[in-house]
């Protein structure tokens, strides 16, 4: 990272980035489809094999959303990025391990009942690790103007979007942490994004 940055180095390290993040949302769906032939051999009509697996459906549907909204949020960051330093590479590379976390702590949400406290509370923190990489991340190239694209590239909102993303999820695993029946039902705090957007553009000083 001391020696030559060139433009196809930041061009492959988004490419390795995006090749883990599609390798992760593949693999989410692998246990789903290896329970079909578990269920044919015992004989299981096939709308048994929904209804079984209806919590495993569920987490799979919302690990695919996280994985993509964070994907989305990469992707928007790195679009106003020219250069890169080692810290993101360092926090690039974290960021990968969360997202390759993903499709393991999503099997143990789908596998363990509701009587287990572990699970939510272990598959919201490595969420709220991945979106604390991304708000790092933000932040050096916020930091660092020579790597963005252009000035001003870096917004103030592209900053407080990661930032409050980052807080909302922080409450989410206290709040599972605290009542036992939160769950996974802590993430909807998550849906308050929009009006924290809206207070914060009604607060900002107009220029």
């Amino acid at each position: 990272m001391g020696g030559v940055r060139t433009r196809q180095g930041l061009e492959r390290l988004v490419f390795f980035s995006d090749a883990v993040v599609a390798i992760a949302i593949t693999l989410l769906v692998l246990p789903l489809a290896e329970g079909v032939p578990e269920a044919v051999a015992r004989h299981a009509s096939s709308v048994e094999v929904i209804s079984e697996n209806l919590p495993a459906i569920f987490v799979f549907l919302l690990s695919f959303a996280v994985i993509a909204q964070f994907w989305r949020a990469h992707h928007q960051l790195f679009e106003r990025i020219d250069d890169y330093r080692r810290p993101l590479v360092l926090w690039n590379l974290l960021w990968l391990l969360t997202i390759v976390l993903l499709p393991f702590v999503t099997e143990m949400a789908g596998s363990f009942g509701g009587d287990d406290r572990f699970a939510p509370v272990f598959y919201i923190a490595v969420v709220l690790g991945s979106s604390v990489c991304l708000s790092v991340l933000t932040l050096i190239a916020r930091a660092n103007p020579d790597i963005a694209a252009g000035p001003g590239a870096i917004t103030g909102r592209l900053v407080a979007e990661a930032v409050s993303t980052t807080v909302l999820l922080a409450i989410a695993l206290v709040v599972t942490v605290v009542v036992p029946g939160a769950r996974y039902y802590s993430l909807l705090l998550l849906l308050l994004l929009p009006a924290v957007s809206t207070v914060r553009r009604r607060t900002a000083p107009r220029s």
